[in-house]
């Protein structure tokens, strides 16, 4: 028996090793699959694979590519590698390169390619990996076989067995799970297709500056920070606009750019081609941009810097944005406000928004560049709004008490339907003036980054909500898309189906 390291080999590696094997008159027979916690479910799939040949080749996806849920996997790619290489079934495993095996199968070109049972019913994998990965199967003239045993779940024995999730969370997902069938939450997703959603709000552009802290200046009671690279991020109600794009069926954004430093192409090439534009020109200004510093080892935020105008629009302007916006708004079933205090909104945009907008969902935040001038109250009514907490107690003047009779009193004074507020590590509140007060723990999550967290949980609660969803399905769904966007650098991209679904599956399991 060969050695576990021997075992263990590249993709290119095995593409050469599978073409030596074939002219040898060798039958292989290829496995693929996350493989996070190994169990006898495993043992069993790889010995009835290998049943179909000679030699079995078995490929795991690489740890960037597992979106099974928080904190996943719970082994690591080279763990994983080396238990599957250990096993004596096995006689090569590599891990994948890409997020499926479609390239991988090209490149190995097996005879068989084994999937479990309960892959067998490829007409309903909603996401149409195991269909793709069949047509590929036919490209090469390979065989695709089903193994037949008792399906074990590796989510399931690790929700089960190495939970690190808090105790309020556990006994939550417990109620939850009475509450609520997978199939039935999996399909609120898929209904927000029939949304039609216009997104309005302020464009900003996040550029991270990636430095090394080099400690205070010899001179200046200053930080000293060594430049090491930047990368630029579309932000604000880009960032909306793109999360929305993957669950909606049509989408809007309006929004506006500036007359200098416009940066036009960027925004467009980073916006998902799906999202239709109407882009809005400040006379004179930029295109408002926070750069960030950033300690690359920490990755801790140092220092901000706005470039912006949030100068009164001209009048023209202003005229120009209410004009467009009546036109178009009663098109749509959600209209989405990412008011970020920046001069996008103003006064006459809300006025029209609260009178014309058919379901109007709100986020106004609150940061350096709006001085807690911009609060929910500018809207007299809403649908739906979305506020972190810090926002919340700004709008009611409060920084003391207890959080829950705030929230009844803000979304009854602004008659809203369902309200949500964002509270970090404690998770989100609700409140429905039809129903009950709802509190939801967080889920677990490597927080990377939490800049636009709030801006995925908007985007999805806020079609949610408008969906008519119980305000408890509402915050779940809200915070496992913030969950998602805490793992994401800025906004480099977008939460998409696929990523929820799995996610919910895996928390669900």
């Amino acid at each position: 028996m060969a050695s576990v390291d021997n075992k263990i080999k590249t993709i290119s590696e095995l593409a050469e090793i599978s073409e030596e094997l074939r002219a040898n008159g060798k039958r292989i027979v290829l496995c693929h699959g996350v493989f996070d916690l190994l169990h006898i479910g495993h043992i069993r799939y790889f010995n009835q694979a290998k049943e179909h040949g000679d030699v079995l080749i078995v490929t795991l996806t690489p740890d960037h590519y597992v979106d099974k849920g928080p904190d996943r996997p719970a082994f690591t790619e080279i763990l994983r590698a080396e238990a599957l290489a250990s096993l004596g079934e096995t006689d090569y495993v590599a891990i994948n390169e890409w997020p499926t095996a479609e390239e991988t199968l090209r490149a190995i070109r097996p005879h068989v390619y084994a999937k479990g049972d309960e892959f067998k019913n490829i007409d309903n994998d909603p996401l149409g990996k195991i269909g793709k990965e069949a047509d590929v199967v036919r490209e090469i003239g390979a065989e695709l076989v089903f193994t037949s045993d008792i399906v074990y779940s590796s989510s399931n024995l690790i929700n089960r067995y190495l939970n690190r999730n808090s105790e309020e969370l556990d006994e939550y997902l417990k109620m939850f799970r009475k509450r609520y069938r997978l199939d039935d939450v999996l399909d609120h997703l898929e209904r927000m297709q029939d949304l039609k959603v216009l997104v309005i709000g302020d464009t900003i552009l996040d550029e991270y500056q990636i430095t090394s802290t080099l400690g205070k200046s010899s001179k200046d009671p200053i930080l000293a920070l060594k430049y090491q690279s930047c990368e630029l991020y579309a932000g604000g109600a880009l960032a909306v606009a793109n999360h929305v794009a993957d669950f909606a069926g049509e989408v809007t954004l309006m929004t506006m750019l500036g007359e200098k430093e416009r940066h036009e192409d960027f925004i467009r090439e980073k916006l998902n081609a799906k999202v239709e534009t109407h882009f809005f020109t400040r006379p004179n200004g930029p295109t408002t941009l926070k750069r960030r510093f950033i300690d690359s080892y920490s990755l801790n935020k140092v220092m901000e810097i706005y470039v912006m105008d949030d100068s009164p629009l001209p009048e023209s302007v202003e005229q120009e944005i209410c004009t467009g916006l009546e036109e178009i708004i009663s098109g749509y079933d959600l209209v989405l406000t990412a008011d970020f205090g920046h001069g996008l909104i103003s006064p006459a945009v809300v006025d029209l928004l609260v009178e014309k907008a058919p379901y109007l969902a709100v986020n106004t935040q609150a940061n350096a560049g709006n001085r807690g001038f911009n609060t929910i109250g500018k809207y007299p009514r809403m649908d739906f709004f979305s506020l972190a907490e810090h926002e919340l107690r700004l709008e009611t003047r409060d920084q003391i008490n207890e959080l829950r009779p705030l929230l009844i009193e803000t979304g009854d004074r602004l008659k809203t339907k369902i309200c949500l507020v964002t509270q970090g590590s404690r998770g989100c509140s609700l409140y429905n003036p039809a129903s009950e007060f709802v509190r939801i723990p967080s889920f677990q999550s490597n927080v990377v980054d939490r800049v636009g967290a709030g801006d995925a949980l908007l985007s999805i609660s806020s079609m949610a909500a408008c969906m008519g969803l119980h305000e408890e399905l509402v915050g779940f769904l809200g915070n496992i898309a913030g969950s998602l966007a805490v793992q994401i650098m800025g906004n480099d991209r977008a939460i998409d189906k696929q990523s929820m679904r799995k996610y919910i599956t895996a928390t669900m399991k």
